[in-house]
């Protein structure tokens, strides 16, 4: 049987790829424009910190919304707010690193507002079998505008004195995310179901034999690796060359690798991979990480952002397709699907939140490279934990696609 995707999930891919593109073109060197006013990684870390604690709230709070009123206009306002707050940065300027926690806070709950919206669309216009092709396609899309974004952007800062690229590469960013929110405006109306649970979350967590129980530490894992690697990677990029067009280049390598491996799993990785795929992938982004133990400069980062764009895939689908699986494994949960995306956001947010605090606190002791790498290092780790937790949901899922 071919599996395919319908037209409402194509055009849910273009809203995506449309708000994903503009963050690779202003998101990838965000965090450099905030280190080049002020050179402190604890900063960067609470910038995140600040993000997440926004997104998670936005997760729940917001869920109440999503279920019972219209989830598209939460869609299409939190990227409406993405674009207010790179129109903010633009006006504060270099003054933008006083003013850290009102603006993780305002950019958190932009992303949390869309994420929700997304992540529950999602699930409505896809289904078990066609999931995993739906993921492969979000990643491709991811891939393609990682190429396109920092590259352009890189080039673009480059090019221009002062800070004049970045104003550039912050308006194109605007005007994306004004497409995007008319794009969305395509997108049918989903139907609202159901009376918001608040403590839904929180009751699945302590219900003993319920399967979220093993998906939430797992979550919560792979979150405490995406937590940190989400911007120190770039960040050392930048700090190693002090170049944004290598920077670009960076971006535009791993994500080109990011495109094939993919599109590759997509079409071809199946349910019945998923319990091996994640633990081959678990080892893999680990070992990539090691020749950073010898050096840390550009071609060692390189070797692994390379690494990481191949070995991803196997990894990340089947955490992501699992999960989302578990929400229609019964009418109840099929009810419920907001607040189990909200339950799945909040495992992710909790080990994002853990991870950043691990690593603010290691480096107010020492700040030397070999503190770094090793930080890296054991933060790295995590998605094995993440198998660990799964390994017995996954095991079962492959029985059942075999």
């Amino acid at each position: 049987m071919k599996i395919s995707l319908n037209k409402q999930s194509i055009l849910l891919l273009s809203v995506n790829g449309l708000f994903v593109l503009a963050g690779a073109l202003s998101g990838t060197f965000l965090n450099v424009y905030l280190w080049k006013s002020k050179q402190d990684y604890s900063m960067i870390g609470w910038f995140t910190i600040s993000q997440q604690i926004a997104l998670g709230l936005t997760f729940w709070i917001a869920g109440k919304w999503v279920k019972e009123h219209n989830k598209m206009n939460a869609l299409r306002l939190g990227t409406a707010v993405t674009g207010l707050f790179y129109l903010l940065v633009l006006w504060a300027g270099r003054e933008a690193v006083n003013y850290i926690w009102p603006l993780g806070i305002l950019l958190g709950t932009a992303l949390g507002l869309f994420w929700l919206a997304f992540n529950v669309v999602y699930f409505e216009v896809t289904d078990p079998d066609n999931r995993d092709l739906f993921n492969g396609w979000v990643g491709l899309l991811g891939s393609v505008t990682g190429i396109v974004g920092p590259l352009l952007s890189g080039w673009i800062i480059s090019r221009l004195e002062d800070d004049q690229g970045y104003r550039v590469i912050f308006t194109i960013s605007l005007v994306i995310y004004a497409v995007s929110v008319v794009l969305s405006f395509f997108l049918k109306k989903r139907k609202v179901q159901g009376t918001y649970k608040w403590l839904e979350p929180f009751r699945r967590l302590s219900s003993k034999g319920d399967p979220w129980r093993l998906v939430a530490p797992a979550l919560a894992a792979q979150g405490v690796r995406e937590g940190v690697f989400s911007f120190l990677i770039n960040l050392l990029v930048y700090v190693a060359t002090t170049q944004e067009s290598k920077l670009g280049q960076f971006s535009f390598i791993t994500s080109a690798v990011g495109l094939g491996s993919f599109w590759l799993a997509g079409k071809w990785f199946k349910p019945r991979h998923r319990y091996m795929g994640t633990l081959v992938g678990a080892i893999l982004l680990v070992l990539v990480i090691l020749p950073l133990l010898w050096k840390v400069g550009y071609n060692t980062l390189l070797i692994f952002g390379i690494g990481t764009s191949l070995f991803l895939p196997l990894y990340i689908l089947p955490m992501v397709s699992a999960g989302f699986d578990l929400m229609g494994t019964s009418g109840e949960n099929v009810d419920k699907r907001v607040e189990l995306v909200v339950l799945r956001e909040l495992s992710l947010m909790a080990g994002r939140i853990g991870g950043t605090l691990i690593f603010i606190l290691i480096l107010s002791f020492s700040q030397t490279t070999s503190t770094l790498t090793w930080l890296i290092l054991a933060l790295g780790t995590a998605p094995i934990f993440s198998w660990i937790s799964m390994r017995r949901l996954l095991k079962a899922g492959t029985r059942k696609a075999s």
